[in-house]
């Protein structure tokens, strides 16, 4: 009767102790600010930073619960000005354009320190120079940029952007389109070089950074809007925070980034995610003090670009359109 009683007291103390720890874990659970991000796109080695934040539990340590959702109908721009989503996957040249336009969101850290696109072509189609683009055909998303940057390669060799049949073919993959209907596509080598690399696809590609200055621009970018900013730095901060460390995670250990991103994301091609992130690994920081950082003079001469080739009805106020203050300090 005795041991019964022992035993007994076990079980409840036990049983205390369970729920205790239950409680203790619902309470940190709500102690948590839960906060949206939405990608510019469907899950890829550009995000890892965010996966590996939230499996590592980085953004937890920050006092975040971020959810990590794609875009639908509206675009990541649309839903962080409008305070649908506090945070976005964005590009240098979108923000431009909406600041122009009056809609109040801003760039708070550079995925990737310097653009790495540019236009890639099979190797058969022998386009190695942006002259070579006249007499072919582009296949893009129906953007003036697109028009204007090709002009503007094509103009430093003597060479008119009119003799190039522009096309939009809308999400048609790369190596989809190159095989029916176009010549060459604007693409991120990242992930779609790579692909034609793992494939045994040879590319002839022309980095938009090896004829311009001006169009080594910020693509992607952390973005959210100034209401944010302004009402709680201290999410923005931690947020940011949390993310320097998961992209500082993937730079050191890519091929555990790469599973990370893998188990967020399945329905990813494993080999590509593993060698995408192998590529990009050196790429996110590059050559800059820290990662994320960005520079006044990057966002003043893409935007005077922009301007220069009509593609903004007004200069943009650079200063505004970026900050570096939500960066972890070194």
């Amino acid at each position: 009767m005795k041991k019964l009683i022992i035993l007994i007291a076990v079980l409840l103390l036990l049983a205390g102790c369970s729920n205790s720890s239950g409680s203790k874990e619902k309470e940190s659970a709500k102690s948590l600010k839960k906060v949206t991000v939405v990608l510019d796109w469907t899950p890829n080695t550009n995000h890892t930073g965010l996966y590996v934040a939230k499996e590592k539990g980085y953004f937890k340590e920050q006092g975040l619960d971020v959810d990590i959702i794609t875009p639908g109908d509206a675009s990541a721009d649309t839903l962080v000005a409008s305070g649908k989503a506090d945070f976005g996957v964005s590009y240098q040249e979108g923000i431009t354009q909406a600041r122009i336009q009056g809609v109040p969101i801003v760039s708070i850290a550079a995925v990737i320190q310097h653009n790495t696109s540019g236009f890639a072509s099979p190797a058969k189609k022998n386009i190695k120079t942006p002259k070579d683009f006249a007499g072919k055909t582009y296949g893009g998303w129906g953007s003036e940029v697109e028009k204007s940057v090709l002009s503007s390669l094509m103009k430093q060799e003597n060479a008119n952007v009119k003799d190039v049949d522009i096309i939009n073919i809308g999400d048609t993959d790369f190596f989809t389109a190159v095989k029916k209907n176009i010549d060459f596509a604007w693409i991120y080598y990242g992930w779609t070089g790579v692909e034609a690399e793992l494939r045994g696809e040879k590319l002839n590609m022309i980095y938009l950074t090896d004829y311009s200055d001006k169009l080594d621009y910020y693509t992607p970018v952390l973005s959210t809007n100034e209401k944010l900013i302004d009402s709680d730095p201290k999410t923005v901060k931690a947020f940011v925070k949390a993310a320097s460390e998961g992209y500082q995670f993937s730079i050191k250990n890519p091929d555990d980034a790469s599973a990370i991103l893998l188990k967020a994301a399945p329905d990813l091609d494993e080999d590509l995610v593993k060698k995408s992130q192998q590529w990009l690994a050196s790429k996110y920081q590059d050559d800059a003090a820290q990662w994320g950082i960005q520079k006044l003079s990057v966002w003043e001469n893409y935007a005077n670009w922009m301007y220069e080739n009509k593609l903004l009805d007004k200069k943009l106020d650079a200063k505004s359109a970026f900050t570096n203050d939500f960066l972890p300090q070194n």
